[in-house]
């Protein structure tokens, strides 16, 4: 293993010299500084963890709260893109990310907190989680610097995706191609259902149409049966919808498969949209139409606000920064005549 003192003889300066350039202190020339870290480099130097941590009250380690109910993990079409950049923009900047463990997946019942604690992380990204969990809440409430993805606390920087303007860029287009009755199959109740449901209300109001009770239905997120259940339910009614709207492109696969059990076609009998703009969506034929939602920029921007925030603590302001979409307008919606629907 490389030491300083190993960097100090090929440099030709002392080993307080090497200490010094290595952790940026003022009273070393930029020359020196370079000398010695590009010396230490080429030596494979690596500091040690433990000692550094002690020394400057860092881990330059940055803990993730991952919880999705579904189990899908790292599978997870959207928020595996999310973290990925979230990962890549912490790696750059000098950090290490370690997924959080909690009370449901833990043998001793050790809190979120508790854990973040113990990690000695510098700094917590939270995305995908029950928000209202009080283990949540209690890291929300600690003195840990903690950036969320898609949620707002008041206290805390939250990165967020548009979706009001997405919910109404995809309102907007589907009555454009003539649509008037128009189902929604929502996911289960958090911010981002409320402000997507809320939006495709309000859009579809503001065009003067009204959304049957029955047009709309709850159903769990990257749930294909119950997305397959309900497109059978909504297929069902005297009136059935001309175009359903489902929680994530996902889902639409269990509505894609209710639809042509019946022998309908997309979009010929039937029109459907999705919400996300994942890979597999877009490979489909028809190509799904959909809001795609900019995972690249969300991780990033969460991954630099942290740093932010850890690095400058007493500056960093608490924003709450949204990302827009963009409407993938597919294949899968057809245009009517309006008049006749």
């Amino acid at each position: 293993m490389v030491s300083l003192k190993d960097i100090s003889k090929a440099c030709g300066v002392s080993v307080a010299t090497v200490s010094k350039a290595l952790n940026d202190q003022s009273d070393i020339s930029q020359a020196t500084k370079e000398l010695v870290r590009k010396t230490a480099e080429k030596m494979g130097y690596r500091p040690n963890a433990a000692a550094q941590a002690l020394k400057t009250n860092r881990t330059n380690n940055i803990g993730v709260l991952f919880v999705d109910d579904a189990n899908s993990g790292l599978t997870h079409d959207y928020f595996n893109h999310v973290l990925d950049s979230f990962k890549r923009t912490a790696e750059d900047n000098g950090f290490d990310i370690t997924f959080i463990n909690g009370a449901k997946n833990s043998p001793n019942n050790v809190s979120y907190l508790a854990h973040a604690i113990y990690r000695g992380f510098d700094g917590v990204v939270i995305a995908c989680v029950d928000f209202t969990d009080p283990q949540v809440d209690e890291l929300i409430k600690s003195s840990i610097p903690v950036v969320t993805i898609d949620h707002v606390f008041n206290n805390r920087v939250a990165i967020v995706s548009d979706n009001v303007k997405g919910m109404r860029d995809l309102v907007t287009y589907v009555y454009e191609q003539g649509h008037r009755k128009v189902a929604y199959v929502h996911g289960k109740p958090s911010a981002v259902t409320q402000s997507r449901l809320s939006s495709f209300y309000k859009t579809f109001e503001e065009y003067g149409v009204d959304i049957p009770d029955e047009y709309v239905i709850a159903s769990p997120y990257r749930d294909t049966e119950s997305a397959f259940n309900a497109t059978n339910q909504l297929l069902d009614l005297p009136e059935p919808p001309t175009c359903i709207f489902y929680p994530d492109d996902f889902a639409t696969f269990g509505g894609i498969s209710a639809i042509k059990q019946r022998g309908l076609k997309i979009p010929e009998d039937i029109s459907i949209v999705g919400y996300d703009g994942i890979d597999l969506a877009r490979r489909l034929s028809p190509v799904l139409t959909t809001v795609v939602q900019d995972t690249g920029k969300i991780g990033a921007l969460a991954a630099s606000k942290l740093i932010e925030l850890i690095n400058n603590p007493k500056t960093a302001l608490i924003e709450h920064l949204m990302v827009d979409g963009t409407i993938d307008t597919g294949e899968s919606v057809k245009k009517i005549d309006s008049d006749l629907k």
